[in-house]
């Protein structure tokens, strides 16, 4: 084959940049399936170029060479603007030759006959570039090609090169899986001659037809939401279509980049942010998020008007000066000590007690009385039921006093070992002390000791003696 190193140089070169990948998606496409082999294409005869080339051209009973099998195997990649480069090995057997022989008696209508040179191998290497239309008529299903290439064919103990123009027709299942249909028309430059050689295959032209599954494959999508990375303007986080592949986690339309509140619904005048009091500072710079209110305030209401936001300001619907909390200059009990100086404003007391009462003996000296009538069970800090009223009593006068400290004193009287009434002393006065703080009096303002039998009121050889000194009395801490 004197220009079979020609075409063979050709054909490396082809290879550098061949094949027939499918899109910048997928760069990658790996096709198989079976392959026709047909000779008529070469077998002379014909009343023209064209019928000598293409009539017949679908005869596949006649002249169609197909085995069985998977047949054909390609791989291809894409090198962008619709033009896809690779290559492609194929197997087949030669149990069909057309040639042209009118004289043959066994030649058909149009004089051609179908002869078996002997059941001859036939391997073909072949790589071409291919140029897809797909985008041209805007469909995602139907794929139609051209391509051109070169190739090298091994027919029984013969071998040859070809340049193939073709065609192509894939109807995509998926985006990554298609029917692959394609025609090639292989042209040898060592052609077979009719007046010698007829019958023996030497280095035929012919056509190869194919029919195989494509499978798209190699495009990126790091995380992994569909997109390609490409494509892709968040390619590291799964995001979505609508916003180029970036997430929108709260599904306000504000994608996570931009939005200020990524994992919050909100607005897209507050950058993504909630605003669920309506008052157009978003919840995060709303010091009072649940009730609308002013700028000045950080979000926060001033109900009153008086400069002071309601969260800050002690009478928040009555206006009054900030020197007093937001609060006027009132004096409720009358007692000449202003509410806002008064520890209680609801009682009378003197100035020199912060506007609450004083304990005077005399109260004390009812408490005192009060305690000496509390009745516990023998032996125990449990109460009689006839104390409670008591009880209540020294509650009621203890809440007249809110500012004042009191404790409250166990005693015993002599019955019994010293350790043994000293911790009943304190058990005693500890439970007046419990009852006290149950009732409304604060923990702060109550104290409670026991001196067991070490301060009686009178003896201890007398009942009456034993029953005044098992007492309970109340004392004023002053501060």
């Amino acid at each position: 084959m004197k220009h079979l190193n020609k075409l063979l140089f050709a054909v490396m070169m082809v290879l550098a940049v061949s094949s027939h990948a499918q899109n910048d998606n997928n760069p990658w496409a790996l096709s198989f399936g079976v392959n026709a082999v047909d000779t008529r294409a070469s077998a002379g005869g014909g009343k023209n170029w064209l019928d000598q080339h293409f009539s017949q051209a679908f005869n596949v009973s006649e002249n169609w060479n197909i085995l069985p099998s998977v047949s054909y195997l390609s791989i291809a990649r894409s090198v962008g603007n619709n033009f896809s480069v690779g290559i492609q090995g194929s197997i087949n057997k030669i149990d069909k030759f057309v040639v042209f022989d009118p004289s043959n008696a066994g030649h058909n209508s149009t004089g051609y006959v179908v002869t078996n040179p002997g059941d001859l191998m036939y391997y073909g290497v072949d790589a071409n570039i291919r140029f897809s239309f797909m985008s041209f008529i805007k469909s995602k299903v139907i794929d139609p090609s051209l391509r051109l290439g070169g190739g090298y064919t091994w027919l029984g103990d013969n071998s040859y090169g070809t340049v193939n123009p073709g065609a192509g027709l894939t109807f995509w299942f998926t985006e990554n899986v298609g029917l692959s249909l394609e025609t090639t028309y292989k042209k040898s430059f060592g052609d077979r001659s009719a007046s010698t050689n007829t019958y023996t295959p030497d280095a035929p032209s012919h056509f190869q037809h194919s029919a195989g599954i494509t499978f798209q494959f190699g495009g990126k999508d790091t995380d992994g939401d569909g997109i390609y990375d490409k494509d892709d303007a968040c390619p590291e986080v799964a995001g979505l279509k609508q916003f180029n592949g970036c997430p929108d986690t709260d599904g306000d339309g504000i994608i996570d980049g931009s939005d200020a509140c990524p994992t919050e619904f909100g607005l897209a005048a507050l950058n993504g942010c909630p605003d669920k009091d309506g008052d157009g500072i978003a919840d995060k710079d709303d010091a009072c998020p649940d009730t609308a209110g002013l700028a000045a305030f950080q979000g926060c209401p001033d109900t009153d008007g008086d400069g002071i936001a309601d969260k800050d300001d002690k009478c928040p619907t009555v206006a009054g000066p900030k020197s007093n909390g937001g609060c006027p200059d009132l004096d409720a009990d009358k007692d000449g000590v202003l509410d806002k100086d008064d520890d209680c404003p609801t009682i009378a007391g003197p100035a020199s007690n912060r506007g609450c009462p004083e304990v005077t003996p005399e109260t004390i000296k009812q408490l005192n009385a009060y305690g000496k009538t509390i009745l516990f069970d023998s032996g125990k800090s449990s109460f009689k039921t006839q104390s409670y009223p008591v009880l209540q009593s020294i509650a009621d006068i203890l809440k007249e006093y809110p500012n004042s400290n009191f404790m409250i004193e166990g005693h015993t009287d002599s019955d019994g070992s010293n350790q043994l009434n000293q911790t009943l002393s304190e058990n005693r006065a500890a439970a007046v002390k419990n009852y006290l703080i149950e009732k409304g009096i604060s923990t702060e303002r109550l104290k409670s000791t026991g001196f067991g039998e070490t301060k009686p009121l009178g003896t201890n050889k007398t009942a009456k003696g034993k029953a005044n000194n098992r007492r309970v009395e109340v004392s004023l801490i002053k501060n």
